[in-house]
């Protein structure tokens, strides 16, 4: 245990002390994050953009280092950056002593991230860039640091003051090289032009893979589309609408083009007028809404939401090819 701490007893004796010190946390990093923006709209804003037609041109991967809580805030970096479309690497400062050097070929370009600018275990990596004529990004609050003169662009943080009481504990530091490392990932996005068909297919898994999927991916179509004909009685109508489990009917007229929906509820108000009896198109309801198979499962779910509905069917020339419940897409996930 670290000397002088007191054992068993409450890290503050009044809440009141931790959320006020949490809000000054806030209230400097917040800050710092608006001495950055300042910094992007005046001085910092040459070499930013400079910095970017660099990786814009980069042919191999963009190499992201760092050490210590910059390596952390690196590590982030070469993830967002990866998945936004620009292909990146973390390579740690002391492994690259040790070997790592050669994953870094003159195609790569690299983001260098140092507060202080001198941060030693660079050194090979900074030595290993202009060797090899590797381009070379610093970001940094020390323009005139050892890292800042090696680099082809400084990107120079507006001083700020930590969040920590001792102002030795990178918080609001780490904050402002978080958010750049963040402005340079979508900036990079943005002028590539990609996309959310892009983003889908480096994000397979999870919710967020469920969010980017279409519509063409979850509906049912073919034998399970429950359709019949506008001039079909409703004792044969309501046999298919039953088969296919789907809580609606599909109504066509003879070119096989929708015209109409007949849900549970049609049947609920219908009852006992003779339904059994009656035309498809006396009881359906006319105009119904619909998607088209390239819509975003996200789009399509908005949309069931907002009308109360529980089905669509997905038509292509007016044609039912497919109907999407909600239930399957919340089954993927979809929310």
């Amino acid at each position: 245990m670290l000397a002088g701490l007191k054992q068993d007893l409450p890290l503050t004796e009044n809440p009141s002390e931790a959320v006020a010190s949490a809000i000054r946390t806030l209230q400097l990093e917040t800050e710092g994050l608006g001495a950055l923006q300042g910094a992007l709209s005046a001085d910092l804003a040459e070499n930013f953009a400079a910095a970017l037609e660099i990786l814009r041109k980069c042919r191999g991967r963009v190499i992201v280092t760092g050490m210590g809580k910059s390596g952390h805030v690196g590590l982030k970096i070469a993830a967002t950056l990866s998945s936004t479309g620009t292909p990146a690497y973390f390579v740690h400062p002391s492994e690259a002593s040790h070997g790592d050097l050669g994953m870094i070929t003159g195609d790569d370009a690299i983001l260098a991230f140092s507060w202080s600018g001198e941060t030693v275990e660079l050194g090979n990596i900074l030595s290993y860039s202009r060797r090899f004529a590797v381009p070379l990004i610093a970001v940094t609050s020390k323009p005139e640091s050892t890292l800042a003169e090696t680099a082809e662009v400084v990107l120079a943080l507006p001083h700020a003051k930590e969040a920590c009481p001792h102002g030795l504990a990178p918080t609001t530091s780490t904050v402002m090289q978080l958010a750049l490392g963040d402005c340079i990932s979508i900036a990079l996005l943005e002028s590539k032009g990609f996309t959310a068909i892009d983003f889908g297919v480096l994000h397979p898994g999870g919710q967020l893979g469920a969010r980017l999927k279409f519509v063409s991916d979850l509906m049912h179509q073919g034998d399970r589309l429950p359709l019949t004909g506008a001039d079909s009685v409703m004792s044969e109508a309501i046999v298919v609408m039953t088969e296919k489990a789907l809580g609606c009917l599909g109504v066509v007229d003879e070119r096989g083009v929708l015209q109409g929906i007949i849900t549970d509820g049609d049947l609920r108000r219908h009852m006992g007028d003779n339904l059994l009896d009656r035309r498809a198109a006396d009881i359906m309801t006319p105009g119904p809404k619909t998607v088209t198979r390239d819509l975003m499962a996200s789009a399509a779910l908005e949309i069931i939401n907002s009308s109360s509905i529980t089905a669509m069917f997905v038509v292509e020339d007016g044609q039912p090819v497919g109907i999407i419940h909600i239930h399957d897409l919340l089954r993927a996930g979809v929310a």
